[in-house]
């Protein structure tokens, strides 16, 4: 027996309606080039570098689940001043990001302890060769300045706990 409702060619009747259907309709389309879209904030494109807050720790590249990015680095004496123990640090040489095998995850960013990288909605970087899409250091520095200010906290929200245990503590005294 046959469920009610089945007839022969019914999916392809039901098919033909919605293409009917939708004919009628104006299209919507946005001449890309020409006219950019507009995005919703906080939206991901690339991810920006600043180098002045790495230092260089690799939690990014432990814990990027496709190992793409790369980071080399030297170590460097600096003099101490005042007669103590000369410091070290490290510099870092190169940082690059395989955009042919990122999956945009953010893992990197989240991780990142000394906010070294960000999300940039910049989205247009298209290479015609596979090898190109590894940018090095200086073009994700370029990204950073595209990086939009993080918003306004809200004037109504409640204080985050660290200050209010701080007023707290003051009144207190």
């Amino acid at each position: 027996m046959r469920p009610v409702g089945r007839l022969p060619g019914g999916g392809l009747a039901k098919g033909l309606a919605v293409t009917l259907r939708t004919m009628t309709r104006r299209s919507i389309t946005r001449q890309y080039p020409e006219t950019q879209p507009d995005l919703p904030p906080r939206s991901r494109g690339v991810i920006a570098l600043f180098e002045e807050n790495c230092t260089v720790c690799m939690l990014c590249a432990r814990e990027c689940p496709d190992w793409c990015i790369y980071i080399d680095s030297h170590k460097e004496t600096l003099p101490a001043e005042g007669g103590g123990r000369p410091r070290t640090r490290n510099v870092l040489d190169r940082f690059a990001i395989d955009f042919a095998l990122c999956m945009y995850c953010g893992i990197c960013i989240e991780v990142c302890p000394f906010d070294a990288l960000f999300w940039s909605p910049e989205f247009e970087y298209a290479e015609y060769d596979i090898n190109e899409l590894t940018h090095e250091k200086e073009r994700l520095r370029e990204w950073m300045w595209t990086v939009p200010p993080p918003q306004a906290h809200d004037p109504h929200a409640e204080p985050p706990k660290e200050i209010s245990a701080a007023e707290k503590a003051a009144a207190r005294r």
